[in-house]
């Protein structure tokens, strides 16, 4: 398997998308089967802040969990052959983008509003679906970030009704072209 992402170089894979699109997943399964160190931006804040996503929002408010976000990014661009799994909003600023297109190839995980609801429903570690647990507002939400994802985006894997296997081997033979692609 090594042979097929070779051309890859030293280039990250970053994970973006929607919050229940895969990209924890999917990131733990590359991370094997690529053998590169897996970051996933949400562990390392929760790490460094000693506390949850969700009490960073309560105690401090989002502008505050979007700084250190933006903190972590920073430290972690000039890293390679990295698989790095980021929160659903990191890329909304475009200092995260700048810095994750250094070293890494944007991949977008994209779901639909029902698959997205199905994955977290049960979940009450996302601070902005709290509240708002319904397929209605998942796809308004979805709606006013979806240029932002697709704008950002090298490469869009959907993760709809398909297996782990099959969205990391789309993954690896996508961005394989893309590195191939870049001069």
């Amino acid at each position: 398997m090594k042979n097929r992402f070779r051309c890859l170089k030293n280039k990250n894979i970053v994970l973006i998308g929607f919050m229940g699109s895969g990209k924890t997943t999917i990131s733990d399964y590359l991370s094997k089967a690529m053998g590169r160190k897996k970051i996933d931006t949400d562990i390392l804040i929760k790490k460094r802040e000693k506390c949850s996503i969700i009490e960073i929002f309560e105690n401090y408010g989002e502008e505050y969990f979007r700084n250190l976000e933006s903190e972590v990014v920073s430290e972690i661009s000039d890293m390679k052959n990295c698989i790095i799994s980021c929160g659903g909003g990191t890329v909304l600023r475009h200092e995260n983008v700048e810095n994750l297109k250094k070293n890494g190839i944007i991949v977008l995980l994209s779901a639909k509003p029902k698959t997205v609801l199905i994955r977290v429903k049960n979940s009450d570690s996302r601070p902005i679906l709290n509240g708002n647990m319904n397929e209605h507002f998942i796809k308004e939400l979805m709606d006013k970030r979806s240029f932002s994802y697709m704008s950002v985006a090298d490469i869009v894997v959907d993760t709809d009704n398909k297996s782990i296997i099959s969205i990391s081997d789309e993954i690896i033979d996508k961005a394989a072209i893309f590195a191939s692609s870049e001069k």
